[in-house]
């Protein structure tokens, strides 16, 4: 972990974060400690945001002239630059009651919440400085996916503090690689990894964002590895089962588990049975519908990314229980695009479903999509993976009965395999 030489500490707290511009090394005071709404108006204040929904949409169109073409123009930043330490005060109790759940430990969905508005801090600390004469920034910067986040630690204290230190760590022409770690007690509770990206606030088109330069070997290694994670997800979005095929392995694969669903006695393709401890894919589901509300907004006036994050971690946690009919833990979260904005005023539908398990590791992969009430229509906004695993030594295995469910089940093999599998034994 990197030595973090902090020039601020942030604070979440009932409210949600917290500035507090002291030393972290030094005792936490609370004095003088913004909210988390003083915060959000301050980022408001940035991109030029109105302070309620009823404004309307403001007119940022004077910033296009203020971004930068050439991004050798731009002067390099440093990841000191964007260095963030937040502290959740869950040893106080005014704070404490908003993260619990009904388990007496913390809501993990409610630190998804918390990451997203970091991560966005982060951003705009690296894009520093902003235009002199309004405090605005000329970006707008979102989050486009969360690469991963490595879960150390699922059953959170409730009475210590929790501490979130973060920075950019890569930087392309137009978007950034954040890591951010959180600690209890000095034990690590996860490791994460956003991918936000800069856009022009008018065109919507890609805009430039500062430079990284780095300073000693470890942060070559960020560098190192930032650039490996863009080449790893350049290469799985062309090997994607929505472009390719799948493999011949994989495709014996499908065969042998549409065989083993076959009833022996009839000879015919349609007789499907169901194998001995499994269950049907179709009969794993979970389904949402959320109603989009300006209090769920963010600085852009859309849904607010993190709010996503936790509903639709949360519909996956209630499909994990009534499958395993256990208390999961989440073991590992990977891959949470963010195709498009959610508008306020719109349904979001959100549907989870068990797609793989392996021993005592089952995966939710959780399908958001936006629908414009007026008009019927609907896309895709967000799909979410999560990985969770529960006290049982093996659980039921998910056998697909269509095409698409198949593709599904080999979806989540893959990312299980990949990533899951190397980190753990089954």
């Amino acid at each position: 972990m990197c030595n973090f030489n902090m020039k601020k500490l942030v604070t979440i707290c009932s409210v949600g974060l917290k500035l507090l511009p002291i030393c972290p090394l030094q005792a936490a005071s609370r004095r003088n400690i913004m909210s988390i709404q003083d915060i959000r108006n301050a980022l408001r204040k940035v991109v030029g945001a109105s302070k309620s929904f009823s404004d309307g949409k403001p007119d940022r169109s004077t910033l296009s002239k203020y971004l930068v073409g050439d991004q050798k123009a731009l002067t390099p930043r440093h990841m000191n630059d964007s260095r963030q330490h937040v502290l959740i005060p869950l040893s106080d109790k005014s704070v404490r009651e908003k993260y619990l759940n009904g388990h007496g430990s913390i809501r993990f969905g409610q630190l998804l919440e918390n990451l997203d508005t970091f991560a966005v801090l982060i951003g705009y600390e690296h894009n520093k400085p902003m235009i002199s004469d309004t405090g605005e920034s000329p970006l707008s910067i979102v989050t486009a996916m969360v690469d991963e986040i490595k879960i150390h630690k699922d059953n959170v204290t409730d009475n210590a503090d929790i501490h979130m230190r973060g920075h950019v760590t890569w930087a392309g022409k137009s978007s950034l690689e954040i890591c951010m770690w959180l600690q209890q007690n000095d034990k690590p509770i996860l490791d994460a990894q956003f991918v936000m990206v800069a856009r022009d606030p008018e065109s919507k088109r890609a805009a430039v964002v500062y430079p990284l330069e780095t300073e000693n070997s470890e942060e070559e290694h960020f560098i190192s590895e930032g650039e490996k994670h863009k080449t790893q997800r350049l290469m799985e979005a062309k090997e994607s089962l929505l472009q390719k095929p799948p493999t011949n392995e994989e495709q014996q694969h499908i065969h042998k588990l549409f065989v083993n669903t076959l009833d022996p006695s009839s000879k015919s393709f349609r007789s499907r049975v169901l194998p001995p401890d499994s269950v049907w894919m179709e009969s794993t589901k979970l389904k949402n519908a959320i109603i989009c509300f300006p209090e769920q907004r963010n600085i852009h006036n859309k849904v607010f990314g993190g709010f996503l994050m936790r509903k639709a971690f949360e519909l996956a946690w209630a499909n994990a229980c009534v499958f395993s009919n256990s208390r999961p833990s989440v073991a590992f979260m990977d891959d949470i695009f963010f195709h498009c904005p959610v508008p306020i005023g719109s349904l979001l539908l959100m549907s989870s479903q068990i797609s793989f398990t392996e021993g005592k590791y089952f995966m939710a992969r959780v399908n958001a999509e936006v629908m414009n009430t007026l008009t019927g229509e609907s896309r895709t906004s967000n799909v979410f993976y999560f990985t969770f695993t529960c006290t049982k030594p093996k659980l039921p295995a998910v056998s697909p009965k269509t095409y698409g469910e198949s593709m599904l089940y080999l979806d989540c093999m893959r990312r299980f395999k990949t990533k899951i599998l190397p980190r753990n034994e089954l």
